[in-house]
C-alpha cells in the first residue's frame, strides 16, 4: 500500500511557523551562524531544516520555483496544501525558489528586485549534504563584526554567479539547509577565500 500523498506538518503550526521565521530573519542577520529548527517536520526529498523554511517562508503570495530534483508529486501536494504557495515553472516570476547544489550553476532568469523596491526578489533555499566540508570562505558585511569563516560544500562557479547578479541592493538572498541546521548569505554580504586556500 503506497504511502498517502499528505504528510504532516508543524505540530503548532502557528507557533512553529512564527518560530522558523525569526530563524530565518536572525540567519540573514547573522550570516553565516547555524541556526538549528529541532522539531521541524520531515517530508520525502526535503531535509527537515528544508521543510521548515518552506512552511515558515512560503505563502499564498509567494510563487515558488521547483528544481527539478524537487519537483515531485509529494513536496508539490504538501506544499501546495500546508503553504498555499502557488508553484510557478518560470523563474523570473517566482518569490522564492527550490534548489540542491547541482542547480547553483546556473541562477539565470531570478529576479533580482530593483532599485526601488529590491525586496521583491527572489530568495533561493538551497538545500545541501552538509553545512561543511567545502572550500574555506571569509564572510563580511553587515552583521558580522570581523568575519565569518564558512565552508560551504558548492562548486567554485556558483560564487561566480552570485557575483555577476549582486549590485546591490539588488541581488539574491540565500539560505542553505542541511538536516535540522541552516545558515543565511544576505546580498549584502561580501565573500573571498581565505588566506589557507589562496596558499
Amino acid at each position: 500500500m503506497s504511502a498517502p500523498l499528505l504528510q504532516p506538518a508543524f505540530s503548532d503550526p502557528v507557533l512553529d511557523a512564527q518560530r522558523g521565521f525569526r530563524a530565518a530573519l536572525k540567519a540573514l542577520a547573522g550570516p553565516g551562524l547555524i541556526q538549528t529548527l529541532h522539531a521541524s517536520p520531515s517530508l520525502e526529498g526535503l531535509a527537515p531544516a528544508t521543510y521548515a523554511l518552506c512552511l515558515a517562508l512560503l505563502d499564498g503570495d509567494t510563487p515558488l520555483w521547483l528544481a527539478p530534483s524537487f519537483d515531485t508529486p509529494v513536496i508539490r501536494a504538501n506544499l501546495a496544501f500546508h503553504c498555499g504557495c502557488p508553484l510557478t515553472s518560470h523563474r523570473e516570476t517566482a518569490r522564492f525558489a527550490l534548489l540542491d547544489a547541482e542547480d547553483l550553476l546556473d541562477l539565470s532568469g531570478f529576479d533580482l528586485g530593483n532599485d526601488r523596491y529590491p525586496d521583491q526578489s527572489c530568495t533561493l533555499l538551497v538545500q545541501l549534504p552538509s553545512l561543511d566540508g567545502g572550500a574555506g570562505q571569509a564572510w563580511r558585511g553587515p552583521g558580522i563584526q570581523t568575519e565569518h569563516r564558512v565552508h560551504l560544500p558548492v562548486a567554485e562557479g556558483f560564487w561566480r554567479e552570485r557575483e555577476q547578479r549582486n549590485e546591490f541592493p539588488r541581488g539574491l538572498d540565500l539560505f542553505f539547509a542541511a538536516g535540522h541546521a541552516f545558515i543565511g548569505l544576505p546580498r549584502s554580504t561580501r565573500v573571498t577565500r581565505t588566506a589557507e586556500e589562496l596558499a
